[in-house]
């Protein structure tokens, strides 16, 4: 690697950059200060520069008219990657989107620091797509040619938790076999690792696609999608009986990445059309305002916070939805939250029982954990592996910045 090179922590909730002073990481500020910035982007309608970071949420939450896109890094590898929209005034791709985020990244990075960066080190997961090697592949190449597209002149990648496993290597005691967890917001990956001789040794690596916005779907889809009509019922237009409330739409809604793309003519006619057909037509009037007013953005946020507070008290939370009525509010308490997310902790289970056998160690050979990851602060994340690895001590490192400061310790390897 050569000295050019910027480490980049490109992720689907927030991202990073640093490089390396020697022997030093030197985390770069990319806004405010802060080492730190939300990934998102928000154009406004009257067609002024993209805003990225916490300036994209402030003009959401300050009511500026524009499209807020958030969970970028989600569709790669997919087609929808290259679908031309009607964003920012324009038709663009979510390619060129990603291009003109990592652009700022890099310019950031060069103004804060005085130096050019032609080369970047960047870390990905494991698996950017479970269970598809093809898509796993594109999508690499699709984040790649955002690299070059972006300026950068040669691009690099290393797996996340492997990069975090560099990081944190010295972590708890001396040659003791450990386990990466690192959750994310878009995925979940693992490294068993030991430190031999000073150096990390990645036994084996595995990942798979959740993270912290699938838990967010999944409240979503238990607790403020009922209060919208989703699990009602429509009459029928022509004859007797009743029909389901369809849940593709909430789906949608309930998902960061395609949000966006339900502010169309078509769902404003569906979302009335259901609203007319209702049994609960109250409820299906809270949908129709949702699109109407494009508040799903809202929506996710509220949901998150929910998620947020429920996780962090014994009791419950409110979710709080006043925005779209007054008044209206689900409730999430700790129970409801582990219900919704049974599966979520079922996945995890598994995937880290098969990087285990993978490495070809057992799971009271681990003698701590490193948990990584805003995503890890969730306490069933922390109740399974304690479960499955009784013996290891369970250590958090840096959530937000274990990942980049490890892709900037490996510019020397």
């Amino acid at each position: 690697m050569h000295r050019d090179t910027l480490a980049v922590d490109f992720g689907t909730s927030n991202s990073a950059v640093a490089a390396l002073d020697g022997n030093s990481v030197v985390r770069i500020p990319i806004e405010k200060d802060a080492e730190t910035l939300p990934t998102a982007v928000f154009f406004p309608i009257d067609k002024t520069p993209m805003r990225i970071g916490t300036a994209a949420a402030d003009a959401l939450i300050e009511g500026e008219a524009g499209r807020y896109m958030r969970s970028l890094k989600s569709v790669l590898g997919l087609s929808l990657l290259h679908e031309l929209r009607p964003i920012g005034g324009r038709q663009r791709t979510i390619a060129e989107i990603i291009t003109d985020f990592l652009t700022e990244l890099r310019l950031r990075a060069e103004q804060a620091s005085g130096q050019q960066f032609r080369r970047v080190l960047s870390g990905r997961p494991v698996r950017f797509h479970s269970d598809n090697a093809a898509q796993d592949t594109k999508a690499e190449a699709d984040l790649r040619a955002c690299y070059h597209a972006a300026g950068f002149e040669n691009v690099t990648f290393l797996a996340e938790p492997e990069a975090a496993a560099i990081s944190c290597g010295g972590m708890g005691a001396a040659n003791a076999t450990g386990l990466i967890v690192d959750i994310g917001g878009g995925t979940s990956d693992f490294s068993v690792f030991r430190n031999v001789g000073g150096r990390v040794e990645i036994l084996a690596s595995h990942g798979i696609r959740l993270g912290g916005t699938d838990f967010d779907r999944a409240v979503a889809m238990t607790h403020a999608m009922p209060e919208l009509g989703l699990g009602g019922q429509l009459r029928r237009d022509m004859g007797e009986g009743l029909l389901p409330v369809p849940r593709a739409p909430y789906f949608e809604l309930a998902t960061w990445a395609t949000i966006p793309f339900l502010y169309t003519a078509k769902t404003r006619r569906m979302a009335a059309g259901m609203a007319r057909l209702a049994v609960e037509p109250e409820k299906l009037a809270r949908f129709v305002s949702v699109i109407e007013l494009e508040l799903g953005h809202e929506l996710a946020f509220a949901v998150e916070r929910g998620k947020i507070a429920a996780n962090a008290r014994a009791g419950s939370a409110p979710l709080d939805m006043g925005f779209i009525e007054r008044g209206l509010a689900a409730t999430v308490t700790q129970d409801s939250l582990d219900a919704t997310l049974g599966d979520a902790r079922s996945q995890l289970s598994k995937a880290i029982i098969e990087t285990l056998a993978m490495a070809g160690v057992g799971q009271g050979d681990i003698g701590r954990v490193i948990l990584v990851g805003g995503s890890s602060l969730m306490g069933f994340v922390s109740a399974e592996v304690s479960a499955l690895c009784p013996d290891a001590e369970i250590l958090r490192s840096e959530a937000f910045t274990a990942v980049v400061d490890g892709l900037a310790l490996a510019i020397n390897r």
